[in-house]
């Protein structure tokens, strides 16, 4: 079984006519397709196509026969991108399928010929002949090679460009950090510190953040999907946009694709800044899975003949689900971006394909208005209802807290030799007063806006302050008697202290 390999994986045979006219070998080629049970698709006086049905091999095939002067062009191509880029042998088994019925077909029709030849030429008399031109994978057949990739073309305007500015964007990023790197060569920084330097350039060029675009930085919804993090994110996001762009921009059309693409992008950065509470957020696949759902789209308003269509569907379906299920299963990928390209890309493609929306005729600009508004809208919904978490100012008040718990170990240093009111002084100083401290800390930190974790950590270090500070007053109390009556009760208390420093030191080495 011969393997096909590539991004559309296909094999492609001449084959000669021999005594043949071409509309005798079309009739037997026709009755070959319906015996296999393929989808006939179109015929015309220089060929016809077909397609395959759904398989575990693959998804389905386009099968074209054209006529070229004395040759028969048989060709099977992949409908769509196949797993792990090569066909499983299903375009040879087709090409093999279609000889050996060949022989039959041939055989039995040799007595009905004139009949035959009548019907074809009645059909084909009312058939486009320039449809191979305008076939869903026709405009595949131009890339004749990965340099073709990259040279915008009538139907494949927007695609190259993105490639394009994507590859040089990632360039700019290497280039930055390249620079970094010198700059801070022979500078022992650790592992976290290199991971800020990072962070810190990926925020300077343009990488989503909830905080940033929350206080207004909203380009970054436009910038992010520009940033790719390493040389496999922006391959297979690449890859991706070539194969979608193909099919989406021939169809619907240059600018209709721009703004699918863009808009697709930034209602999956909107989704993102509502799902991810802290971190960096960037990449290509939000517009992307924007342009996968408009695709989807195109094949439910029946953009494309019946059997093609279905054909489409169902590999596209198939793809998109098998994307959103990595993504799912992968712990830093972006799936809200996933999820709010395509749910957005489906909304924007429909409107902007489709002349009749609800049954009222809608000309292109209203539909083009009505999908900005709709952007417009969902962004204006994220800004207003997503609240500003307080983390930085949240970190630096916990930092005041941990340094006036520290004070707390002075209470360590009371000892025998000192006097009374030294001893007094001491708690005073590191017990009560710190204490005292936190606790208007923890008050202040109430009022604030927080995440679910902060907010467990506020709960633990008010309770950590009371206790300390029951500890205080006990100690104070107790140290202003000679005889001491309440030491029992401050040791419990000191006990639970413990405990709770304990278990804060357990949590800890859990989260590392």
């Amino acid at each position: 079984m011969g393997l096909s390999w590539g991004y559309s994986p296909k094999v492609e045979k001449y084959i000669p006519l021999g005594d043949y006219p071409a509309d005798q070998y079309l009739i037997i080629a026709q009755q070959v397709i319906e015996n296999l049970g393929w989808k006939l698709s179109h015929v015309s006086e220089s060929g016809l196509i077909a397609y395959t049905g759904l398989s575990f091999q693959s998804y389905s095939e386009e099968i074209s026969i054209r006529i070229n002067f004395n040759f028969a062009i048989f060709k099977s191509e992949c409908v769509g991108v196949q797993l792990l880029f090569n066909d499983y042998g299903k375009n040879e088994e087709n090409l093999q399928k279609f000889f050996d019925e060949f022989e039959y077909v041939q055989f039995h029709l040799k007595d009905v010929w004139k009949e035959k030849l009548e019907q074809f030429h009645e059909h084909i008399a009312s058939q486009d002949d320039q449809y191979f031109e305008k076939a869903p994978l026709a405009i595949k057949n131009k890339i004749k090679n990965v340099l073709y990739l990259f040279i915008p073309r009538k139907g494949y305007v927007v695609t190259p460009l993105l490639l394009i500015a994507n590859i040089l964007y990632y360039l700019l990023i290497i280039l930055v950090f390249t620079l970094q790197v010198i700059k801070f060569k022979g500078v022992n920084l650790t592992p976290f510190e290199w991971k800020e330097v990072g962070e810190r350039i990926f925020l300077n060029l343009g990488a989503d953040s909830r905080d940033a675009v929350l206080n207004g930085q909203v380009w970054r919804l436009l910038s992010h999907q520009f940033i790719h993090f390493s040389f496999i994110h922006l391959f297979c996001n690449m890859y991706a946009l070539i194969y979608i762009g193909l099919m989406v921009e021939n169809k619907l059309g240059s600018w209709k694709t721009l703004a699918v693409y863009l808009l697709s992008g930034i209602c999956g950065g909107l989704i993102s800044v509502v799902h991810y509470k802290t971190g960096l957020m960037g990449g290509a696949s939000g517009a992307i899975m924007g342009m996968f759902g408009a695709f989807l789209a195109l094949l439910l308003s029946n953009a494309f003949e019946k059997n093609a269509n279905r054909a489409l569907l169902i590999s596209t379906l198939i793809l998109t689900a098998f994307m959103l299920l990595n993504g799912l299963m992968g712990k830093k990928t972006d799936n809200s971006a996933h999820f709010g390209g395509v749910i957005s890309g489906f909304v924007l493609g429909y409107l902007l394909y489709n002349p009749v929306i609800f049954k009222i005729n809608l000309p292109v600009y209203w539909r083009t208005a009505t999908a900005f508004f709709l952007v417009l809208l969902l962004g204006a919904g994220v800004m207003r209802f997503s609240p500003i978490y307080q983390i930085k100012e949240y970190a630096k008040l916990r930092e005041k807290l941990m340094s006036n718990e520290l004070a707390f170990n002075e209470i360590y240093s009371l000892h025998q030799g000192m006097s009374k009111t030294e001893k007094l002084e001491l708690i005073k100083k590191c017990v009560l007063d710190s204490w005292k401290r936190n606790l208007a800390i923890v008050k202040r930190m109430e009022t604030m806006v927080l995440l679910d974790k902060d907010k467990a950590d506020l709960e633990f270090r008010t309770k950590k302050a009371k206790r300390g500070y029951e500890l205080g007053v006990m100690l104070y109390q107790d140290y202003q008697s000679d005889d001491r009556p309440l030491k029992a009760k401050i040791q419990r208390k000191l006990d639970e202290l413990t405990h709770l420093n304990q278990a804060e030191r357990e949590e800890s080495t859990v989260e590392d």
